[in-house]
């Protein structure tokens, strides 16, 4: 029989598998959980203990076919000098200072040893406990910002949009010591036991930067990151990304995750087709946070209908999203390959 990783590895590869995974590839905290099993934000954002246990809690009482860990994209930013508001229950920690602003200060960019500053030796230890409480064959995701995003936490986003405009040689150069911390920290949570690395990238966003910015100055150190990362990746970008999807494709990471912006799923899954997998998108604060069985379950069925090659959440699971909607969408997927 399939095991849970073997299904989700075969999914990510493009491979048939007899029933498309159900998972979260992007944050999986939810206060409704972290009751359950008494670990809440933001302790359980730095207690080793507690993070296993929440993240292991989104798989044995909401099915969720992985175990994802941690809860936000301030981990590495953090050990790398940023500020961080660690925020509440129900409000994800945030990046509050940078520590290269101007351009002068580029060249005082140093990287601590990560595998023993601030969270980071949190996180590897709550995937080893993950890996000894579920055993070889549930799969785990390790989730992180990915490298352009931690140059614009570095830098602010302000500095990193207008360096992108005015001084693109500043703007490689954050860039390019980022990836080097990025993918540091992405084989430390692969030695740690995670099977797959989630990035989520939305200064990539065609929200933010323009798709030409993204073929010309971003996909290039996303591309060197999945090429040196120990295990397949999963690129995240928010928002509407149908104008960069098909340079998301050649960025060589193994599944490109994708909100509900994206209106054609159908489109997105033939157009990547051979060179990534779709996966999504039935809407976090649309239809888990907000909606009933019915909109869960149909959103599910559109999206497993567009050939989507794993089913998640659109983005980030809101903290107050009921429990019922994450086992609805897991019980909707059974339900449609019966």
């Amino acid at each position: 029989m399939t095991t849970l990783k073997e299904n989700l590895l075969k999914a990510l590869n493009g491979e048939a598998v007899e029933k498309t995974p159900v998972v979260s590839v992007t944050q999986t905290g939810i206060v409704e959980l972290m009751d359950a099993v008494n670990a809440p934000w933001p302790e359980s954002q730095s207690n080793a203990k507690m993070m296993a246990d929440l993240a292991i809690a989104a798989h044995e009482l909401g099915g969720l076919e992985a175990v994802r860990v941690p809860y936000c994209l301030t981990v590495l930013a953090e050990a790398m000098g940023c500020e961080v508001n660690m925020g509440t229950k129900n409000r994800q920690p945030s990046v509050t200072a940078h520590p290269y602003e101007k351009p002068e200060m580029l060249d005082g960019m140093t990287k601590p040893d990560l595998k023993s500053t601030a969270r980071i030796p949190a996180v590897i230890e709550a995937i080893k406990l993950v890996r000894a409480h579920v055993g070889p064959d549930v799969p785990i995701i390790g989730g992180m910002e990915g490298p352009i995003t931690l140059a614009s936490d570095l830098c602010s986003v302000k500095s990193f949009m207008k360096w992108s405009i005015k001084k693109p040689e500043d703007l490689k150069k954050v860039i390019d010591f980022a990836n080097v911390a990025a993918i540091e920290y992405a084989n430390l949570m692969a030695d740690a036991g995670a099977d797959i690395i989630c990035i989520a990238d939305p200064v990539s966003s065609p929200d933010l930067m323009s798709p030409q910015d993204f073929h010309d100055k971003l996909m290039g150190a996303i591309t060197e990151f999945a090429d040196k990362v120990k295990v397949p990746v999963v690129l995240h970008v928010c928002g509407n990304v149908t104008a960069i999807l098909n340079d998301m494709a050649d960025c060589h990471c193994k599944g490109l995750s994708i909100e509900e912006k994206v209106e054609d799923v159908k489109g997105a899954v033939e157009l990547t087709k051979g060179r990534a997998i779709i996966i999504g998108n039935v809407s976090s604060p649309f239809v888990l946070l907000s909606g009933d069985e019915a909109k869960v379950t149909e959103a599910v069925n559109q999206a497993l209908d567009a050939g989507v090659g794993v089913l998640a959440p659109g983005c980030g699971i809101a903290p107050m999203t009921p429990l019922a909607n994450i086992k609805t969408m897991v019980a909707a997927r059974d339900k449609y390959f019966q």
